[in-house]
């Protein structure tokens, strides 16, 4: 009787270990685009923005304490992954009035400047080139006690 039940609490031990590490695989495998072996095949219909004829707008708001930035696609939120073909245009702006923001590609850029600078008075329009993963820090003026807010999304740019 007691071997059975030290059998029962092993097996149910490693049961709950492995469902566990399932769960963090995937949790790991999902948190970040950019670190996985292959990005791009996180690319579907619901997460890619424009085409080769319309451009893909994406809004920098201010988000509480920071930054995102959304995409002009359906049920998108702010700050998440999102993917567009190479030579599709991208529309960077702000629909919020007297808002200014910098989007920042870090060390390599898909698109033709390192830097974005625009604001509600100024969208900056660039077109994909280079495929790969980037993360786009999004930065806005004034969103923390006159300091920068960040916030991070990361874009796909497939071929």
């Amino acid at each position: 009787m007691r071997f059975l039940r030290h059998f029962a609490v092993r097996c149910m031990l490693i049961a709950v270990s492995l469902a566990l590490s399932a769960e963090i695989s995937h949790a790991q495998k999902s948190k970040y685009a950019c670190s996985e072996p292959n990005p791009a095949s996180l690319c579907t219909a619901s997460n890619t923005c424009g085409s080769a004829s319309e451009s893909c707008s994406v809004d920098v708001k201010r988000s509480s304490n920071s930054a995102s930035a959304t995409p002009s696609i359906q049920h998108a939120k702010g700050n998440s992954t999102f993917c567009v073909k190479a030579g599709t245009t991208v529309v960077w702006k702000s629909d919020t009035k007297h808002q200014g923001f910098i989007v920042d590609m870090g060390p390599h850029s898909p698109f033709s400047t390192d830097d974005i600078i625009g604001g509600a008075d100024k969208s900056v329009t660039v077109i994909a080139k280079t495929p790969g993963c980037y993360s786009v820090g999004a930065c806005l003026s004034g969103a923390i006690y006159g300091m920068c807010g960040n916030g991070t999304a990361e874009l796909v740019v497939v071929q």
